[in-house]
């Protein structure tokens, strides 16, 4: 007959050896248990070293041969597993309470590895010995190992509450535990309260338990993620680095929990490198035996909060701890809350000290019965003594012991073991002491297994002992603070600012302060150190809190809070736009609006180079993009000139080069989309072109100045309104307009008001602050007066309006 084969389907098989693996895992490697919370590899070392006497007051033992006993003993897998877990238990900065006491490299906070096992030593910690006390009474169960040479123990008595204490971390198949470490004092506070009151409530244990401690210190910031998590066994929590100030310096001494301090460190500089943190000078390691010292060098023009912020939210100074309380109970994995853990605990010491009591109960009493017999046999010693010299062997005494005195075996081999020395009196007396002593006890221990009230006394009297030998102060400080994700700003105090931006594309925040006001027709200060070659183009005054909107002259707009622009003095020419904002090649920013809110009732003006105008709603700009998003489609050889924010319902005027303006109603101009590309707001002559555009208040003045310093007012009501798309009216003669005239083009157009303060700014960097009350109001048909004294080879290249924040929105631009 042929032998039958048997068809399977691959499905099939798949599926069943995957299960039969991922329970392997789930049970057998990655998960603790809720007892003693050791995995298999960690219960295996700890029973190895006990057997090898390895106990904390001998001497250590090389760990190749801790591995080796573990290895050929009870775990039959790759020997680098079995040192990794020995090391992790010797570290003091990953194991809040190490279970291992190691002599030699143990490897570092910085990532370095343990020294191979053939060079360190170990044995077992003082607090790890406590977790093996009492395991040869019975305590626990014992199966056989993989190959059934020996036995050994399915969990450890553990004396101390170490799932909570050291916590764990594994991945199985499917799910993973990720248990913090607590403080022994606080968890046995809890563990006796638990016991008093089976009915304790979450809050109450909390009294005690503040939440995890890990032995690298640090905070975590608020309760709500430890009390979801203790409730629902899940959650999340958020730990912080110890940091503080010193004179231009921040300094770390402690990092959250599983975090390596060189990956740290080389973190930190990569996210300078690449300007996601900005203001560090310089970052360098000082720690050493006396503890962590990581110190950061802040340029002078830093804020230390906003860099330690920045350091928050890019590196892992601020890490997020997942708590997941997972452990196998009764070899099944589940999700445990903080009373489940602490019951379950205390359900096992109260196995562990009934098995205990049942096996010095059969100790004593085995003892006891021997100690009957040998009393039987002294107080007939002589007839004792003649019944077995007559006997032909021991045997045949034995027998007839047991039939003339009721003996038992046991009790008849005993006295027939009985050395002459204990026939004396003091013998006797002690023999009788030993057994009085030991009805006591036999009482006693009767009594315990026949009494709750008694064994949980027990197991608080243990945790008790436990509190007073190991309980140390709490490392990890708890904030009353939740994490909120803190922007730059919240740390920044409100005031107005300067902010200036050159042509080349280098823009800085200055202090307001730092401009002294001057008279009309002064030589100003120096406002920029620039190139040769490179012009001061926009020069305006907002809130530090205000976004900016850039809008270039590709028509794109790209977003930045004022704040994260550079701090520099007057004769800094400040920081590259493009490392602020990724700009194209060849892009340049045409207009800077400061926004203070995204107010639907708001629109954006634009005009061109070319004369066209666009308006657009505010909210249109709304959604910060980091790459920037296009604003106005633009023409071929057109560009953006100009972009103000207006209410919806005002004058306009749009000033060209040649001196010529066109007053017109906005409401001319239809609301479009982003990427339109609007309507012609003013007919040029060939040559000329926009530079500039202002809402054109009632009661306000336009204000005008050419390249070579001329200027003046003039009354907003001498421009007529007219449609837009026009040639316009005269605004100030130039020698486009009159031959005559010394005035060369335009620079800049302004709406002031009598109270008004601005600003003149040279392309060579001078800068006038100055009145406006001091400026001469005069028709439109008109050269102007000196408003700005210039050195040889310099022109006039801007001009800006002086206000605070408190002013209307529109009256910024």
């Amino acid at each position: 007959m042929p032998e039958t084969i048997q068809v399977k389907l691959i499905e099939d098989e798949m599926k069943e050896s995957y299960i039969d693996y991922a329970m392997s895992v789930i049970t057998a490697r990655a998960l603790p248990d809720v007892n003693d919370g050791l995995k298999p590899v960690h219960r295996r070392i700890l029973y190895t070293m006990y057997k090898q006497k390895l106990f904390n007051n001998k001497p250590t033992r090389k760990s190749a041969r801790i591995v080796g006993d573990v290895l050929g003993r009870f775990h039959p897998h790759g020997d680098i597993a079995v040192y990794d877990a020995l090391v992790r238990m010797a570290q003091d900065f990953s194991l809040r309470y190490p279970l291992v006491q190691g002599q030699g490299n143990f490897g570092s906070i910085d990532g370095h590895r343990a020294a191979a096992m053939r060079y360190s030593e170990a044995k077992l910690s003082k607090i790890a010995e406590e977790m093996l006390i009492d395991i040869d009474k019975d305590t626990v169960k014992f199966v056989p190992n993989y190959d059934g040479s020996t036995q050994e123990p399915v969990i450890l008595p553990c004396r101390i509450p170490n799932l909570l204490i050291n916590g764990t971390t594994g991945i199985a198949v499917g799910m993973a535990t990720n248990i913090p470490p607590h403080n022994i004092g606080e968890v046995t506070e809890a563990l006796i309260a638990a016991v008093d009151n089976p009915e304790i409530t979450l809050n109450e244990l909390m009294h005690y338990i503040k939440g995890p401690d890990f032995p690298t210190s640090g905070s975590i910031a608020g309760i709500s993620g430890i009390k979801k998590a203790y409730e629902k066994g899940r959650g999340h929590i958020q730990v912080k680095a110890t940091t503080n100030f010193e004179k231009g310096k921040i300094i770390i001494t402690e990092i959250p929990y599983m975090v390596n301090k060189t990956t740290l460190i080389e973190a930190i500089a990569e996210q300078v490198k690449v300007k996601k943190i900005e203001g560090i000078r310089d970052l360098r390691d000082e720690s050493d035996r006396k503890g962590m010292r990581i110190v950061i060098e802040l340029k002078d023009s830093a804020n230390p909060e906003i860099v330690l912020n920045q350091l928050y939210k890019n590196t892992q100074l601020q890490t997020t701890f997942s708590i997941i309380m997972l452990a196998l109970v009764a070899g099944q994995p589940k999700i445990l809350s903080l009373k489940s853990l602490l019951q379950y605990f205390i359900q096992h010491r109260k196995r562990v000290i009934v098995r205990r009591t049942e096996f010095e109960l059969a100790k004593a009493e085995a003892r006891a019965h021997i100690l009957a017999g040998l009393k039987i046999a002294l107080s007939n010693i002589d007839a004792v003594i003649k019944d077995i010299k007559a006997s032909k062997d021991p045997e045949v005494a034995k027998q007839l012991l047991i039939k003339n005195y009721k003996l038992s075996e046991l009790q008849s081999q005993a006295i027939l073991d009985l050395r002459l020395q204990r026939l004396t009196n003091l013998e006797q007396n002690k023999i009788q002491e030993e057994y009085n002593e030991l009805v006591k006890l036999i009482s006693e221990l009767k009594s315990i297994l026949s009494s709750e009230i008694k064994i949980l006394g027990i197991i608080k009297q243990e945790l008790i002992e436990i509190k007073e030998k190991y309980q140390d102060k709490r490392k990890t400080k708890i904030l009353d603070q939740e994490v909120i994700d803190i922007e730059d700003e919240d740390l920044i105090k409100k005031e107005d600012i300067v902010v200036t931006a050159t042509k080349t594309g280098y823009i800085k925040l200055t202090q307001l302060e730092e401009y002294r006001q001057q008279k009309r027709g002064g030589t100003g200060v120096i406002a920029a150190e620039t190139k040769e070659e490179d012009v001061v183009e926009h020069l305006f005054v907002t809130s530090n809190h205000n976004y900016l909107l850039f809008f270039s002259n590709l028509g794109k707009v790209y977003w930045l809070k004022a704040y994260k622009i550079p701090q520099a003095g007057r004769y800094s020419k400040g920081k590259a736009i493009i490392n602020l904002i990724p700009l194209e090649e060849k892009e340049l920013i045409s207009a800077i609006l400061p926004i203070k809110e995204f107010n639907e009732k708001q629109f954006i003006m634009f005009a061109t180079k070319n004369g066209k105008v666009k308006r657009t709603s505010l909210t249109k700009f709304s959604n910060p993009r980091k790459a920037g998003i296009k604003a106005i489609t633009l023409e071929d050889n057109d560009e953006l000139v100009e972009a103000r924010l207006t209410p919806g319902v005002l004058h306009m005027i749009i000033g060209t080069k040649y001196g010529l303006a066109v007053k017109f109603d906005e409401r001319d101009v239809r609301i479009m989309g982003r990427t339109a590309s609007g309507v012609r707001g003013i007919r040029l002559k060939k040559g000329d072109a926009v530079i500039g555009m202002e809402i054109a208040k009632k009661d306000a003045t336009l204000l005008t100045i050419t390249e070579n310093g001329n200027g003046k007012r003039t009354n907003m009501d001498e421009y007529r309104l007219i449609k837009r798309g026009g040639k316009g009216v005269i605004n100030i003669l130039t020698k486009h307009l009159k031959s005559s005239s010394k005035n060369s083009n335009v620079v800049g157009i302004k709406t002031v008001m009598d109270d008004d303060e601005v600003m003149f700014i040279s392309q060579k960097g001078v800068i006038i602050r100055t009145p406006v009350s001091g400026i001469s109001t005069i028709g439109r048909n008109t050269q102007g007066v000196r408003l700005m004294k210039l050195k040889e080879g310099d022109k006039v290249n801007s001009l800006a309006r002086v206000i605070t924040a408190n002013n209307d929105m529109h009256h910024h631009n």
